[in-house]
């Protein structure tokens, strides 16, 4: 029987530890290493490569301190784009989920997940299949129904839902560390994407689909 080789990264031992003794468990899976935070998956994962020895799969958390788990997933991604990426989160929120992916994750469960399905997700991107808690795949799909067609980039999302809350060009600016030329080209798109004349109107759209609440 072939196994399939897994890594894991999550800054609770207490995680790692318990997805290590539940693999050790199933006949076609090996854990082959572990890993705090994203900035030391990334550098063990570098070292693994040059020694030919990297995992299959990669059970990634998102909320990490030094570097999260989307900026270990888009560097891993950029280095080793056929690494398999399984994101374990207790977030299931839409933009962290639109986020994983684009970055280049695999599949996305979340930590209350049963068991079985921790080791399907392994064994469905082994086979380069993703797999998705259902919750996430309920997310995906209603992002997908909103706004009838509007696709919007997390950073797009991130934005409206502070127009959506008053906030000025500046105050974006500040709040997401951008340039506030930044901000207003990207408040700009909005409107056009959104086929609206102005921020109000598109802070209406926001609210009505559910993207942000009444401030």
């Amino acid at each position: 029987m072939t196994e399939t080789t897994v890594f894991i990264v999550d800054d609770h031992a207490l995680v790692r530890h318990g997805l290590l003794a539940f693999l050790e468990t199933q006949e076609d899976v090996a854990v082959i290493g572990e890993a705090e935070n994203g900035e030391q998956a990334v550098a063990q994962l570098r070292a693994r490569a040059t020694d030919h020895s990297l995992p299959d799969v990669v059970l990634m958390d998102l909320m990490m301190p030094v570097l999260d788990g989307v900026e270990a997933i888009t560097s891993l991604h950029s280095e080793f784009p056929d690494l398999k990426i399984v994101v374990l989160s207790s977030y299931s929120e839409t933009e962290r989920v639109h986020a994983a992916l684009q970055a280049g994750a695999t599949g996305y469960l979340l930590k209350n997940s049963d068991p079985s399905e921790i080791t399907a997700a392994i064994r469905s991107a082994q086979l380069d299949q993703v797999h998705l808690d259902p919750a996430v795949a309920h997310v995906l799909a209603r992002s997908m129904r909103i706004g009838h067609g509007v696709v919007l980039s997390v950073r797009e999302r991130e934005v409206l839902v502070l127009v959506a809350k008053g906030c000025s060009n500046q105050e974006i600016a500040d709040t997401l560390f951008i340039s506030e030329r930044t901000a207003r080209t990207h408040v700009s798109h909005i409107i056009s994407k959104l086929s609206v004349s102005s921020r109000i109107q598109a802070a209406l759209w926001a609210i009505r689909e559910g993207l942000a609440q009444v401030p």
